[in-house]
């Protein structure tokens, strides 16, 4: 029997203990001699990553206990291990030094201050690696090297850029194809491609293939025949291009996106099958679809699968590929798809969630007006459980979602802390506001020199939008976001009344202290995104939320790790203070031990209740969950 009770205060299936158990995260699958490999994540651990393998159908676990399988390349990492046939070997998270692993164990093989990821094997065994060089804080050097089977720091093959990634060897072993871009590009925005001759341990008579100013160039892979192929938005669009005879080409043109932007190192989007096809995921405002292309022709045919997104695509054998699979009703999985038919297999989904299917909000893509006549995006989740019904006239608080990026994007992907809020009775706008990927280069480019300006405008008409169809309630709508994401929901708070309460997730409050304190990957982002520092001040003063408290009214709740490297802990400090002795409602949670974003189990759990306890706060109910209070200091003004 269906039970009346105000919306956020229904009963969930969904814990926050049950959504850290199923935050086992996949990533970075890859196949070596037909065999496959990935990594997990492992909350109830520190949040550790672990290598994975498949044994006579059963998933096995190859990371020794007390190793971390993760990279600082970047900050962000990615591409942090690599099977070779001389072992296998990994980047450990506490000391950043490469690992091999063989049949006797593991063992350190490259000294201290050195950072490694995106590796490949390299003939004669041992790497060839992306080398991060610390050894001089204040001078951070990235370049390509080879990795001798021995270890030690290895030596520099390419170091001519400011970053490299995607060391790519030919068939043969002769020819090394990467991409390098310098500063003050991001790889989304300018890479370049080249390719040169792997003679006597280094590289000659390298050349320029595609990219230069205004182009990304993403993820050169070889063919069997010793053909280019690689991703590149010179059309406005990330498209698949190759090169044969000297004479690159687009393979089949489209008004879709093969590729996302490279935060993380080691994207796949893409495989190179036997027979010469490509299967590759076009992603489009409407969705993914899972292509075999046949380059030659320049024609594609879909594949049939109840799959919303594949990342991390290999050949597994001449008629299958792997991948990891996103879908709107699961939690992602490994599987195998045969080429052919379509048929798939899951061979391992981690944490698989016991969701009630009527307790499971779909996305529903919508499309809306936002300022100067622009069009903006995002996937609407109404609230869903079967078990409940609102007072009659009651209509659900929202809460809008900032994604991280800027230029990251939303996913209809199933996802258990959206469910969280909507099996709550809560209902959730993830926006794709301008500047996100998936919508072609001009859209990505709509924040350049616009940040804390359009991504404000267009998560304030979302708002309002669904505000003025009657589908949620104008007076209590929350805005949260992490990282970038952050930023935005400090600046919509700060020039805005639409919104009742805010959540910040180490995002950035002070842009001029982000410009000085940033790591090296980011540290020219915001040339692009606000103006060149110190030229533009005048601009990263008007920008800074903190710059803007007398707009701030609306009760925030941030959350902070202490060891963020990226958006440092005195961004949090800050707008707490200020709203502090401003009078605002606020609370401030600091977790030890975090970076950038939450792996640890206990500490998902208290991130996500206290969320729950603060919009109950601020937005009168009572929710179901028996949840420990946050002290919010100025909490009189609630009322």
């Amino acid at each position: 029997m269906t039970e009346v009770k105000p919306y956020g205060a229904w009963t969930s299936p969904i814990s926050a203990a049950s959504l850290a158990e199923g935050a086992i995260g996949l990533a970075d699958l890859r196949v070596f001699q037909g065999r496959l490999y990935w990594l997990e994540s492992r909350p109830s651990q520190g949040g550790r990553l672990v290598v994975m393998t498949l044994e006579g159908g059963e998933a096995r676990q190859l990371t020794p206990d007390g190793l971390n399988v993760r990279t600082r390349v970047h900050e962000y990492g990615g591409a942090p291990y690599c099977v070779a046939p001389d072992g296998l070997w990994f980047s450990n998270f506490r000391d950043q030094k490469l690992y091999r692993q063989g049949a006797g164990g593991g063992e350190a093989v490259t000294p201290e201050n050195y950072r490694y990821a995106d590796a490949v094997p390299a003939p004669g065994g041992g790497l060839i690696a992306v080398r991060e060089d610390h050894t001089d804080p204040a001078h951070v050097k990235n370049a390509i090297v080879r990795v001798p089977p021995r270890g030690g720091t290895g030596q520099a093959l390419y170091d001519e850029a400011d970053f490299v990634a995607y060391p790519r060897l030919s068939p043969d072993g002769k020819r090394l194809a990467w991409i390098a871009w310098d500063f003050p590009a991001m790889p989304w925005d300018a890479t370049r491609l080249y390719v040169a001759h792997l003679d006597n341990g280094g590289l000659t008579k390298a050349r320029l293939v595609a990219g230069g100013d205004g182009v990304s160039v993403l993820e050169p892979q070889w063919t069997e025949d010793g053909a280019l192929v690689w991703i590149s938005d010179e059309s406005g669009f990330w498209n698949l291009y190759d090169e044969r005879d000297g004479a690159p080409r687009p393979i089949l043109p489209t008004r879709a996106e093969f590729a996302g932007p490279l935060w993380g190192l080691g994207q796949a989007n893409y495989a190179l099958m036997d027979d010469g096809k490509i299967v590759a995921a076009a992603r489009q405002a409407g969705g993914e679809t899972l292509l075999v292309i046949d380059p030659i022709a320049g024609a594609a045919r879909p594949i049939e699968l109840p799959f919303l997104a594949l990342s991390s695509i290999h050949r597994l054998d001449a008629g299958r590929i792997a991948a990891i699979a996103h879908s709107a009703s699961e939690t992602s999985a490994v599987v195998t798809i045969d080429v052919a038919t379509g048929a798939h297999a899951v061979v391992r989904r981690p944490s698989p969630a016991a969701v009630p299917a009527d307790c499971i909000s779909k996305a529903e893509a919508i499309t809306f007006a936002s300022a100067s006549g622009r069009q903006a995006h995002a996937l609407y989740y109404p609230p869903a459980n079967a078990a409940f019904a609102a007072p009659a006239g009651e209509k659900p608080p929202l809460i809008v979602q900032a994604h991280g990026g800027p230029t990251a994007g939303a996913s209809a992907a199933f996802s258990l802390s959206v469910q969280y809020w909507t099996s709550r009775g809560f209902a959730l706008v993830d926006v794709d506001y301008g500047g996100s990927t998936g919508y072609g280069r001009a859209y990505r480019q709509l924040l350049n020199g616009q940040w804390g300006v359009v991504d404000v405008e267009d998560v304030i008409a979302a708002a309002r939008h669904l505000a003025d169809a009657g589908r949620v309630d104008a007076r209590r709508i929350a805005i949260h976001g992490g990282s970038a994401g952050g930023f935005t929901v400090l600046a919509a708070l700060s020039q805005s009344d639409v919104f009742a309460a805010g959540g910040d997730f180490y995002g950035v409050a002070d842009l001029e202290a982000l410009a000085r304190d940033t790591h090296k990957f980011e540290s020219r982002y915001l040339d692009n995104l606000i103006g060149p520092w110190p030229e533009a001040k005048a601009v990263y003063d008007a920008r800074s939320p903190i710059n803007h408290l007398a707009g701030f009214t609306a009760p925030l709740l941030i959350l902070q790790g202490a060891e963020d490297p990226i958006v440092p802990p005195n961004q949090a400090y800050m707008i707490r203070d200020a709203l502090r002795a401003k009078g605002v409602p606020v609370a401030c949670i600091e977790f030890a031990g975090e970076g950038h974003g939450f792996r640890r189990a206990e500490n998902m759990i208290r991130a996500k209740e206290a969320e729950l306890y603060f919009y109950g706060r601020v937005f009168g109910f009572t929710p179901a969950d028996a949840l420990e209070p946050v002290p919010i200091e100025n909490a009189a003004a609630l009322g």
